[in-house]
């Protein structure tokens, strides 16, 4: 009864709400005309006003999640107001159905059920019957109306509770599931590479890399390629046009001077005490060594990096400067004092004081400002160049009448080298087609480009001989794998009889209790789900990306429940048992709708559309 009554509770609040909303966002459209009914479930009905309300609070819910209008052809187009029929036609045919089973609750449970919402409730916590009129008035329905909505909706809620209680996984699917994630292996295992060869191998013939290629081709196809001509005005083609006066040199020298000229510097580490005489104590001890710089560092529960000032300026230091910029790299100076007390100093290191001349500077510093001006040359042009493409000018006309360069590149999505490297003409070759007319576009340098695809290339086997490195590499892995895997299975024949790894010669491993996730350093890709196929004692060559593996399984032990497997275990049974009511839920609901047989009345239905504008 408790869960039944909690549950009739949320619905009367979910009722309200919906009234409420509903009609704040219907109540400007009225539907006229006789019809009241929009379809008909078995021996149940539902309501115009219903209907109308529940799609308004959908359109409602919507449109303050996405803060956008929603004109009822999107409505139509993304199946909302079929999806509120739907909803609308299953509660009609499980009340049909709770209806034709009599089951309701009595007079004295509903009258316990309205005195204890809130809403209907006065000052004082007893039920207050004007308010309860007056909450059922405002939202437009009738006390008779709101009774029988209660009874229906604890009705539906003693069906549901009958169908998914109790409603049970059989622990089996969860026994199976935990015992194949969480099952466990131990193995030995070696592996053998290049190193590992009895005898080297011969170089593999012109011959066998053409037979690899033809069986192989798929390997070394070319991806889609754009053929792509493209001009391009860099900040550097600009340079021997720009002039950059004296003053203006000057002008970026003493605007960057503290770049330029730096001061002698210290760097230096600070340990504050709360008063002098206890700044006076530790410098004490450090005279006569009864402690150490570091040793008082972490008496005051601090680390060296806490009191480190990194690298200071006389000045920066204030009254405390000139001693420290006096001590020698290793001093403690001090008790001096700073703005958070009185410290001691350690000197750490001496930086020399550095000038950089104006001379110095100079080329630098017209290089900088070279590449500004060249920048906003090239800005300025921008335009222009943008009015002959707009004018219909070619790429090529326009190499010839500007300061522009013409080149050309076959750019696919693999494609990084020389322009390919810049993100914007990585983005422009993406997206431009056959058909597009050139557009200017800025690079991150602030060069300006445009470019045209003059040939779109499918996919392709890429030639042999371009391919021929490659081809090589993958032969002579393979032939290197293909010998070491017979080597291998030499080896495992004489594991079967002595069963001694350690004679094998090689680096031998021992693994335990790894499950399939596991990740063993040294193994191929799948090494760990081929352990899984074998069977306890067996011995297998893996041979996978140039080497091979040699692996014998030592044992099998099951999942271990005690661990997170044990509380797997638990969290997965609570979601199949929740999931298998649900769907018997689900299933029930499909029955009973199909029984009450619905009927939809498209007439109405059209006029509730019609009448949201």
């Amino acid at each position: 009864m408790a869960a039944r009554s909690s549950l009739s509770k949320t619905f009367v609040w979910i009722l309200l709400g919906l009234l409420f909303v509903g009609l704040a966002g219907f109540g400007a459209t009225s539907l006229s005309g006789t019809v009241r009914t929009i379809a008909r479930v078995g021996d149940e009905t539902v309501a115009v006003d219903a209907y109308a309300r529940e799609l308004q609070r959908e359109i409602n819910a919507f449109q303050q999640q996405t803060r956008q209008a929603l004109p009822m052809d999107q409505v139509r187009a993304m199946g909302i107001d079929q999806a509120v029929l739907g909803r609308l036609i299953t509660i009609a045919s499980l009340d049909s159905e709770t209806a034709s089973m009599g089951l309701s609750i009595g007079d004295q449970n509903l009258q316990r059920e309205i005195v204890a919402i809130r809403a209907f409730q006065g000052l004082d916590g007893s039920f207050d019957r004007e308010a309860y009129r007056f909450s059922l008035q405002q939202a437009g329905i009738t006390e008779a109306e709101f009774e029988a909505d209660l009874r229906r909706e604890a009705a539906r809620t003693l069906v549901q509770a009958a169908i998914i209680g109790g409603a049970a996984m059989p622990a089996t699917l969860t026994d199976v599931i935990v015992e194949y994630l969480g099952q466990r292996r131990g193995f030995t295992w070696a592996r053998l590479g290049p190193e590992d060869l009895a005898e080297p191998l011969p170089p593999a013939t012109e011959a066998e890399e053409r037979a690899w290629y033809d069986a192989n081709t798929g390997d070394y196809t070319l991806p889609e390629t754009k053929r792509i001509s493209y001009v391009v005005l860099t900040p550097e083609m600009m340079l021997d046009e720009v002039e950059i006066d004296e003053a203006a040199l000057r002008d970026a020298y003493d605007a960057r001077l503290s770049d330029f000229v730096q001061p002698e510097r210290r760097l230096v580490e600070r340990l504050v005490f709360a008063d002098e005489a206890a700044a006076q104590d530790a410098a004490a001890q450090l005279q006569v060594g009864g402690t150490t710089f570091e040793l008082l560092v972490d008496q005051r529960g601090l680390d060296l990096s806490d009191v480190d000032l990194g690298d200071v300026t006389e000045g920066d230091l204030g009254a405390a400067g000139a001693a420290v910029f006096a001590a020698e790299v290793g001093d403690v100076v001090g008790p001096l004092p700073s703005d958070l007390g009185p410290a001691l100093f350690r000197v750490n290191a001496v930086l020399a004081a550095q000038e950089v001349t104006f001379e110095e500077a100079r080329g630098d510093l017209r290089e900088d400002l070279a590449q500004d001006s060249a920048r906003r040359a090239i800005e300025a042009q921008a335009q222009p160049i943008e009015d002959m493409l707009a004018g219909g000018a070619t790429l090529e006309e326009l190499a010839e009448e500007t300061a522009m360069t013409l080149e050309r590149t076959d750019w696919s999505e693999e494609s990084f080298e020389g322009i390919a490297a810049y993100a914007a003409f990585r983005q422009a070759a993406a997206t431009a087609g056959a058909d597009d007319f050139p557009e200017t576009a800025f690079l991150e340098d602030g060069s300006l480009f445009a470019i045209r695809v003059d040939e779109v290339l499918p996919p392709r086997p890429e030639p042999f001989e371009d391919a021929r490195p490659r081809v090589a590499e993958d032969v002579e892995r393979a032939r290197i794998q293909d010998a070491l895997a017979a080597q291998a299975t030499g080896i495992v024949a004489g594991l079967a009889t002595t069963g001694d790894f350690a004679a094998t010669g090689l680096t031998v491993r021992t693994e335990r209790g790894l499950t399939r996730s596991a990740f063993v350093e040294g193994t191929p890709p799948g090494f760990i789900a081929q352990v899984f196929e074998m069977e306890e004692g067996d011995l297998r060559v893996i041979p996978a990306g140039g080497i091979v593996t040699i692996v014998r399984l030592d044992g099998v032990e099951p999942a271990d429940r005690a661990g997170d497997m044990g509380r797997l275990a638990e969290a997965l049974q609570t979601e199949l048992d929740q999931t298998l009511a649900e769907a018997l839920f689900q299933e029930y609901l499909r029955d009973v709708r199909l029984r009450a047989e619905p009927m939809v009345d498209e007439r109405a239905l059209n006029a509730v559309l019609s009448s949201f504008q």
